[in-house]
């Protein structure tokens, strides 16, 4: 596009100046660009906790950009309030021909577009494709029909990839053209945007660009041991970058293109196995695009008919880790206190409230996007559905985590459960997974009173397990 004097650039879940896909196509368009966060109270406003360890990492994030732009001699405006009202309000203010922003996915995100390309007309509304590899309908079967199964989605788009998909944007090339608004802009703190300080600082959780960069350059050389290690929650095995890939303070071009070039020079089934992760992010984000009656909905309508329980009792349980089951309840609290769960846990966790406590998966979806730091729509969605067994590619529901076994193999020595059930850290390492199984004199001999100190099984598994399959049988796929 040409022939544009100014343009305002709307940074949303991509906070970070280099290889900005939209960043790029405003400074190369226009003569100027101006520069806008908003804190969106239809999003804060909702959230459930006034501590959101989310929202100070976005503060953190959004912190640092600002810097970065005014390195480059531009400026950050930051707002608050409704986007909806504030970008169009802005757009008419600055007097731009262009606002440009990244493209999103999610249906809510999808409505408040629309309602801002509304309001801003005959202003345009620009967005470009930032946070996938592919989307949409890039990757689709040879019968033009978009894929609900994982692994020829891998195959088609791994066959089409090529350098020119990974290439970064040169957005420093054009940075010239960043300019600062006139008038004044505040600034915000936590407190003024109604939130409260968090443990983040604590867990060593930062954000913005430079964290992220940090954390890429520690797990480039795991990498080639990321198959091995990826499992074990005790081991320093994932590349923690979830929460900055969410929030865009890295690019996933920067990534993919590590991943595969990695694979190309010999790298091994580890760089293949993380590419393999980045390739199931794009094909979730896919399947939200083309289904989003996902979001409310089982992928495979049928299992909409289940009959759950909904044993609030239970539910309870498994959200304060206290289900009796070690390797269950180390996982809670470990998403409780930190924000964070390694994605073995995940499937645990998951598989345990549908499959032995016979919870909606609904339920747990939610739980997990009101704690998790790195919470998206889609992967956790598309996460949960496999653990239900009711989605696209899923967990066939006759396959179930046995927690005590899925514990020994994961966990074998009980590292990771001694970190997060304290009260079990006297037990031997086969006593630890099945605690309940020690007699009484091995039990005080641990300093641990099952069903005083630790509690006993919520549920009993073999049992469990059956009247799982009983509610799977009773509808038809």
């Amino acid at each position: 596009m040409s022939g544009i004097d100014s343009a305002l650039m709307w940074f949303r879940r991509d906070l970070r100046v280099i290889d900005n896909a939209a960043l790029y196509a405003a400074l190369k368009a226009a003569r100027r660009v101006y520069c806008v966060f908003v804190y969106d109270t239809e999003i804060l406003d909702v959230l459930p906790s006034r501590a959101d360890r989310r929202v100070e990492f976005i503060l953190q994030s959004v912190e640092e950009l600002g810097r970065e732009l005014a390195a480059r001699g531009g400026q950050l405006i930051v707002l608050h309030g409704s986007a909806r009202a504030e970008i169009p309000r802005l757009a008419a203010r600055l007097g731009v021909q262009a606002v440009y922003a990244n493209h999103d996915y999610e249906p809510g995100a999808l409505a408040r577009d629309a309602a801002v390309a509304h309001e801003l007309l005959p202003c345009q509304f620009l967005t470009r494709k930032d946070q996938v590899i592919f989307e949409k309908d890039e990757i689709l079967t040879l019968g033009g029909t978009p894929f609900s199964v994982f692994t020829p989605y891998k195959n088609a788009w791994l066959k089409k990839l090529e350098p020119f998909f990974v290439k970064p944007y040169p957005v420093d090339q054009y940075a010239g053209k960043l300019a600062s608004a006139p008038g004044k802009f505040r600034t915000f703190s936590l407190a003024d945007l109604g939130f409260n300080a968090t443990n983040l600082q604590a867990l060593g959780i930062a954000g913005g660009a430079a964290a992220a960069q940090k954390l890429f350059a520690d797990f480039a050389p795991r990498m080639a041991r990321y198959r091995d290690a990826r499992n074990f929650p005790a081991k320093k095995g994932p590349s923690y970058l979830s929460v900055h890939l969410r929030f865009g303070t890295i690019s996933i071009r920067e990534l993919a293109h590590k991943a595969w070039q990695s694979v190309e020079e010999g790298g091994g089934e580890g760089a293949a196995t993380w590419l393999s992760e980045l390739v199931w992010r794009d094909f979730y984000f896919m399947i939200l695009h083309h289904h989003p009656r996902v979001v409310t909905h089982a992928f495979k309508p049928a299992y909409d008919a289940i009959r759950w329980p909904n044993d609030k009792t239970l539910f309870d349980a498994w959200c304060t880790g206290r289900t009796g089951y070690p390797i269950v309840d180390a996982a809670m609290r470990q998403i409780n206190q930190t924000g964070y769960m390694h994605n073995r846990l995940r499937m645990i966790a998951a598989s345990f409230l549908v499959k032995d406590l016979l919870v909606d998966w609904r339920r747990g979806e939610k739980y997990f996007a009101d704690q998790l730091n790195d919470f998206d729509l889609s992967a956790n969605n598309g996460g949960w559905q496999w653990a239900a067994s009711t989605g696209c590619d899923a967990q066939p529901y006759f396959r179930i985590f046995n927690p005590v076994t899925q514990s020994e193999k994961f966990d074998a020595d009980g590292a990771f459960i001694r970190r997060y059930v304290p009260e079990l850290a006297r037990c031997d390492a086969r006593a630890i997974h099945a605690p309940w199984t020690m007699s009484l004199d091995q039990q005080r001999a641990a300093g641990v009173i099952i069903g005083r100190d630790y509690p006993a099984p919520v549920v009993d598994h073999a049992v469990a397990r059956l009247r799982a399959l009983e509610l799977f049988k009773a509808v038809k796929p």
